[in-house]
């Protein structure tokens, strides 16, 4: 998955198209990822004995809920546009390991 934990994205389709935030949390073996202020759905919980022998809360909690990573696009730091990412594969400084670079298909620069 191309996407990180802390990447700033837009969502680009589904009800809340247009909205910004930062990715909290990647499930890459569902190609879902969780992201601040978007996709918040309402559960309803019952109280529950909790550790210590108190009761935990119960109510009506609300919290985001995962989208597909398809539905999410990095925006890119030099730009701040929408855009897509790459990945190229180069020697690190002592030329002894491949690593992974993510760079903008847009602008051509290094996202990290």
């Amino acid at each position: 998955m191309r996407l990180k934990k802390g990447d700033k994205v837009i969502v680009i389709s589904g009800n809340d198209k247009g909205v910004e935030g930062e990715i909290t949390r990647v499930i890459s073996s569902k190609n879902r990822v969780v992201v601040s202020g978007v996709n918040m759905v309402k559960k309803h919980q019952k109280p529950r004995p909790a550790a210590g022998g108190r009761q935990s809360q119960g109510g009506i909690i609300e919290f985001e809920a995962p989208i597909d990573a398809s539905n999410v696009m990095l925006i890119c730091p030099d730009t701040g546009e929408p855009t897509r990412i790459g990945i190229r594969r180069e020697l690190n400084e002592d030329r002894n390991k491949m690593v992974r670079i993510r760079y903008s298909k847009k602008s051509g620069n290094d996202i990290d």
